[in-house]
């Protein structure tokens, strides 16, 4: 009897002891991932609360992390202060004039590469993702002497005409996701007499929308936030992007101290950020889930 007992009991006895050991590990691994939360979302506390203090505050030991009075005075000077409205006009202007017509020409791309046959059609893909290769210092200065001699220096044309055509890597993200729909699909919609612009807009587009969306959304936040292209072509502060108009304030205001005025800038610059990635952030993870088991 006392056999059979150890033999019934030892199971339990390591279905527990597993139980613990997950439990265990589960903790630890929380425990470091709560502390590189900490660590990333400190300076964007500090940021915020450097924002409203006053300049005793911000030179203050220990640190004062939490002002005494939230003064929002900052947020009303930087307006007055800096080209700060046509600085965002400006962002909003090529951000979404590139990414609307861009994320169009690339899913017509992708969509070309991924579905359609054509002469040289490996070739020309592999030609275009040896692009990717290619760090852009090594062509800014030929590329700045060809918008010189167009005449496009000091305005935004430069930092939209190219993204019109499309981003590499926005195509390549969406032919390998692509690579997951059926060909038959597509030979079915070409009996039914389907042409290939309707079939791009009828059933592929429909299909990828959700890569589509992440990738956009992800573009929209690397041009919101390009500091080299516009500081090569823009000159005129009327003319200057976000990015500029907040570097300017840091080469201006950090000279007088003026760090609470600084932090307030950065803090209205970064809000259109935050705020599409926390609306969007399901569609970016969703995406980025799905091109891991599809690509």
């Amino acid at each position: 009897m006392e056999a059979v007992v150890e033999k019934k009991t030892e199971p339990q006895v390591k279905y527990k002891s597993l139980k613990q050991t997950e439990r265990i590990t589960n903790i630890i691994i929380f425990i470091v991932l709560l502390i590189g939360a900490v660590f990333m979302i400190a300076p964007l506390v500090w940021m915020v609360g450097t924002s409203f203090k006053s300049i005793e505050e911000v030179y203050a030991l220990p640190p004062v992390w939490i002002p005494e009075s939230f003064d929002p005075i900052k947020y009303i000077e930087i307006w007055e202060k800096g080209p700060l409205l046509s600085g965002i006009t400006n962002s909003l202007i090529v951000a979404l004039s590139v990414t609307i017509i861009g994320t169009f020409t690339s899913a017509l791309a992708a969509f070309a590469f991924g579905k359609l046959n054509f002469p040289f059609k490996n070739q020309l893909f592999l030609l275009l993702l040896t692009a990717m290769m290619i760090p852009y210092p090594v062509v800014m200065i030929p590329q700045f002497m060809i918008f010189t001699q167009m005449g496009w220096v000091d305005t935004l044309l430069p930092l939209i005409v190219p993204g019109l055509f499309g981003n590499i890597m926005m195509i390549f993200f969406l032919r390998q996701y692509l690579t997951s729909i059926p060909n038959s699909v597509i030979e079915a919609a070409k009996i039914d007499g389907c042409s290939y612009f309707k079939i791009f807009y009828r059933i592929i587009f429909p299909l990828v929308r959700p890569a589509v969306a992440a990738q956009l959304i992800l573009w929209f936040m690397t041009i919101w936030n390009d500091y080299l292209a516009p500081i090569l072509y823009l000159n005129s502060p009327e003319k200057q992007t976000l990015q500029l108009v907040i570097a300017n304030f840091n080469a201006t205001y950090a000279i007088q101290s003026d760090f609470p005025l600084i932090m307030a800038a950065s803090v209205v610059s970064l809000l259109p950020m935050l705020i599409v990635f926390i609306i969007f952030q399901k569609q970016i993870i969703e995406s980025v889930a799905i091109s891991g088991v599809k690509g």
